[in-house]
């Protein structure tokens, strides 16, 4: 039963990893376009608004389906906690901007899924989707506000930058609610890319030496052999020769 189950859930996130992938690419989308673009009329913001609360909502529709199909469903709420929490934060109004790190995590899954044991690739990858999003999201936050200092994508981009690189200049920062929660959201991702690069790098480079470790025995090891047989060779040559020697002398 429990195995059966465990199936039907992996078969779920195996159907719906496509569809929810492009949702999460069309929700992006719905939520930059009005950023971008302030001047659209407000039926086209109205339709991206509505985009992005039905996108929203299937998503949770997935967590809670995923929920229910999981045996071990304590264990699934552990294992996801940050995924809830950003499904259920949005409801208050002051958090709606962190619907977006909703379809950031569905489009980080797939990356992960894809360029697996390709750590460039997802690392390149996830940075530039999460700069993205970032610059989108602070934007957002921050351009209503009198005294904001971040009014445009571009200032936007530059402050995402410094800010998931732990550099911080100081010259542009978030004054409101919204726009310090993304930061923190940045600084934390900024820090996880970073563990996570150096933690593989120091990997691999362990994984290098040990190699040329074993190499190196091995080599060492081949060498010693072909001495001792050598070795062995001039042994029985010298007992030959002596041998010669001595037949003589017996006769």
């Amino acid at each position: 039963m429990n195995i059966r189950s465990d199936r039907r859930a992996d078969a779920w996130e195996r159907r719906t990893a496509g569809p929810l992938t492009a949702l999460a690419v069309v929700f992006l989308v719905a939520y930059a376009v009005p950023i971008l673009r302030p001047g659209l009329p407000r039926g086209w913001h109205g339709a991206c608004e509505t985009a992005n609360l039905v996108i929203w909502a299937v998503f949770v529709a997935d967590y809670a389906i995923r929920f229910l199909l999981h045996v071990q469903r304590v264990r699934f709420v552990r294992g996801h906690l940050f995924d809830l929490a950003v499904l259920l934060l949005p409801v208050l109004r002051p958090l709606r901007v962190l619907r977006l790190f909703t379809a950031v995590l569905v489009l980080t899954r797939r990356t992960e899924a894809w360029a697996r044991g390709r750590l460039a690739l997802y690392v390149g990858a996830t940075s530039i989707l999460l700069i993205f999003v970032g610059a989108l999201a602070v934007l957002d936050a921050e351009r209503a506000n009198a005294d904001a200092n971040i009014t445009s994508y571009g200032e936007a981009l530059w402050w995402a930058c410094v800010t998931i690189t732990t550099v911080g200049y100081g010259d542009h920062f978030p004054v409101t609610t919204d726009g310090r929660l993304v930061a923190i959201g940045l600084m934390m991702g900024g820090i996880g890319l970073i563990g996570f690069v150096t933690g593989s790098l120091a990997t691999w480079i362990v994984d290098r030496i040990s190699v040329r470790d074993e190499d190196a025995q091995d080599a060492t090891k081949s060498d010693i052999a072909q001495v001792l047989a050598e070795v062995r060779a001039l042994r029985e040559e010298v007992a030959q020769l002596r041998r010669a020697q001595a037949e003589p002398t017996v006769q």
